[in-house]
């Protein structure tokens, strides 16, 4: 219990700091400082600055609030898709779902996201790189819950209601949803952290959200350069944060199921 509730705590105070970003942060995200470029961590700049002078700090403020924002909307979109394309029954679901898991969305996905022109508004490959995962990962929900939605077609209370009657969307609101609520919540606390690993490799190729609008993924490129993380350390926040978060997600996740 003790964990999970450190664990909430924690992400509490993650989507805090990631709302709350446009006020905690001292300077903005794309403020240079020219007279300070890769100035280590100090008073002024708590992380130190990157190689155009910016707070690293505050960058990393508003990559949370890029991740941490962005992720979960992406989870609920794919979630969506996957209860809408399960409105379908019988053959056309199974062959649109064995179609979605047959095809290799993150290599169609780098080459969509490198088909971008190069002057694309750095917003824009924020939402399009977010939306592109919403859209490509309505597949495993979509299984996992046509799978649940069979079960209930063959319970005894499904087909007493169905007998006695009952219109179809009440039986879909009243009796069914409850049903599927828990699997759809499960799908969703599933995916996000993944959405967050998704858009961390992507940043890590130059392919995930645009600069200068930061985000964990182009956050993580500078650990590319082993030198520059042993003169500074604090290269590593970005890093530490992201794994602390996806561990704290864990650790909640799963003394939610074992209760």
């Amino acid at each position: 219990m003790i964990w999970r509730r450190m664990a909430l705590i924690f992400l509490v105070l993650v989507g805090l700091s990631a709302v709350l970003a446009p006020k905690v942060a001292p300077y903005s995200y794309s403020e240079q400082f020219r007279d300070s470029p890769n100035a280590p961590p100090g008073g002024k700049f708590l992380l130190g600055t990157d190689d155009m002078g910016r707070d690293r700090f505050s960058r990393l403020l508003y990559a949370t609030a890029v991740s941490v924002t962005l992720a979960p909307a992406a989870a609920a979109l794919s979630v969506l898709l996957a209860l809408v394309v399960c409105a379908f029954h019988g053959r056309v679901l199974s062959g649109l779902t064995t179609i979605g898991m047959s095809i290799p969305w993150m290599f169609l996905f780098i080459i969509l996201r490198a088909e971008l022109p190069l002057n694309t508004a750095p917003e824009v490959s924020v939402v399009l790189t977010f939306a592109l995962m919403g859209v490509a990962g309505w597949a495993g929900p979509a299984r996992v819950l046509s799978g649940s939605i069979r079960e209930m077609m063959e319970a005894g209370w499904m087909l007493h209601a169905r007998s006695a009657g009952i219109a179809r969307w009440r039986i879909a609101a009243v009796y069914a949803w409850p049903h599927l609520r828990s699997v759809a919540a499960a799908q969703f606390r599933a995916l996000a952290p993944a959405y967050v690993l998704a858009e961390a490799s992507l940043g890590l190729l130059g392919l995930g959200v645009a600069e200068p609008v930061p985000s964990w993924g182009n956050l993580l490129r500078d650990l590319q350069h082993p030198d520059m993380v042993r003169e500074n350390p604090a290269l590593l926040a970005p890093l530490v944060l992201l794994m602390l978060c996806l561990l704290a997600l864990e650790a909640f996740s799963v003394r939610e199921s074992v209760q």
